[in-house]
């Protein structure tokens, strides 16, 4: 079990590092349509075509299946070991609801990953849907295909309320990884408790409003 909670926390980790990369590239989003077609098309160019961060997505996607395999049987083992499962039970007087329901959580969050690479990674890397046409630099217009979904309400709406589990799941769940790595300093636990609460906000918050915004401009 150690083994597979540990798998768990470090792909969780390593997602998480990857989550600021991405919030920080859609910020791109919210400058003047000019300036943000340019910079974010260039961006997913080099994206593209680098061998470096070719390998970094690969085990980018390794990570969503492990961190979804291992989650999805700790879970369930964890269930199955509860031997006061039907009956009540004192839990939310010592843990949050959060804590109680990541798997609930998760689901929720996987569903979005499905949809969200469903409208982006499919149609971009695979060209699959609609084709993609180029800016006038000559690069894929990512942008296109991102403003245009974010102009689609139901979208929007949809993709903000989604944040609101991951914002749930990232602050449990960044705790949780380095204490399953070891980490058991009692001053330092309460510090990373603070972090992680921050870190989960501005990551739910910012992924949420940024479609907000893109869809007023």
């Amino acid at each position: 079990m150690f083994f597979k909670k540990s798998i768990m926390a470090g792909t969780g980790l390593f997602l998480s590092i990857f989550l600021i990369v991405h919030l920080s590239a859609n910020c791109l989003l919210l400058l003047p349509e000019s300036m943000a077609r340019e910079l974010y098309n260039a961006y997913s160019t080099i994206l593209r075509e680098s061998i470096v961060i070719t390998i970094v997505a690969y085990l980018l996607y390794l990570s969503i299946i492990l961190h979804v395999v291992y989650a999805a049987i700790v879970t369930y083992k964890n269930y199955k070991a509860s031997p006061d499962r039907y009956m009540m039970n004192h839990t939310n007087e010592t843990s949050s609801w959060s804590s109680q329901n990541m798997g609930l959580l998760g689901v929720f969050i996987l569903l979005f990953i499905v949809i969200h690479m469903a409208n982006f990674w499919a149609r971009i890397k695979l060209g699959l849907g609609d084709g993609v046409g180029f800016d006038a630099a000559g690069n894929l217009d990512v942008y296109e295909v991102t403003y245009s979904l974010f102009q689609n309400i139901y979208f929007v709406v949809f993709y903000s309320i989604m944040m609101i589990p991951l914002g749930l799941h990232l602050n449990h769940a960044l705790k949780s990884a380095f204490k399953t790595l070891g980490f058991y300093h009692k001053k330092g636990l309460r510090v990373l408790a603070k972090i992680s609460l921050v870190y989960a906000v501005v990551i739910a918050v910012g992924f949420g409003i940024i479609p907000l915004i893109v869809y007023l401009k």
